[in-house]
């Protein structure tokens, strides 16, 4: 082979290479100007609107904000209603007594109930950032008494 074949060869592979890249940039620039860039990116851009509806939105905080002291008051009124029917039960008929121990358990119920509902959305993260400060992280559903600020 001459060396002149070779640099013709050469320069044929180069104009080959050129045109296959100058005809990948041009896809490109037709899929981006064809909308096929909306629906490449269709996934990010819904993750970034629903969020921004939810988390971004004004009310979304404010109804979240209340919702962590709504659930822990919750609690707080279940273990009040427990506390007084544990007293009334004391002197209680054998009759109440068996209306109050009902009573306690669905009590007993429902409060774990709440403290389970505080604590899975306080564990999300859209959420978290909206509890108040002076509320706890997490309830204990073992615990006998809730307190709902530090």
């Amino acid at each position: 082979m001459a060396m002149g074949q070779v640099r013709e060869g050469a320069r044929l592979g180069a104009w080959a290479v050129a045109g296959v890249i100058g005809l990948a940039v041009l896809y490109v620039i037709g899929a981006f100007a064809f909308g096929a860039a909306g629906w490449i990116t269709a996934p990010f851009r819904g993750e970034a609107d629903k969020r921004e509806n939810t988390v971004g939105s004004g009310e979304f905080r404010q109804t979240t904000y209340e919702e962590f002291f709504d659930l822990c008051e919750a609690v707080q009124n279940a273990e009040g209603t427990i506390q007084v029917l544990q007293e009334e039960r004391k002197t209680a008929s054998e009759t109440r007594t068996t209306q109050i121990d009902q009573s306690i358990t669905a009590l007993k119920a429902s409060r774990i109930e709440s403290v389970n509902d505080y604590n899975s959305k306080a564990a999300q993260e859209h959420r978290a950032p909206f509890r108040d400060k002076d509320l706890p992280y997490r309830l204990d559903a073992g615990a006998e008494r809730t307190t709902c600020t530090n």
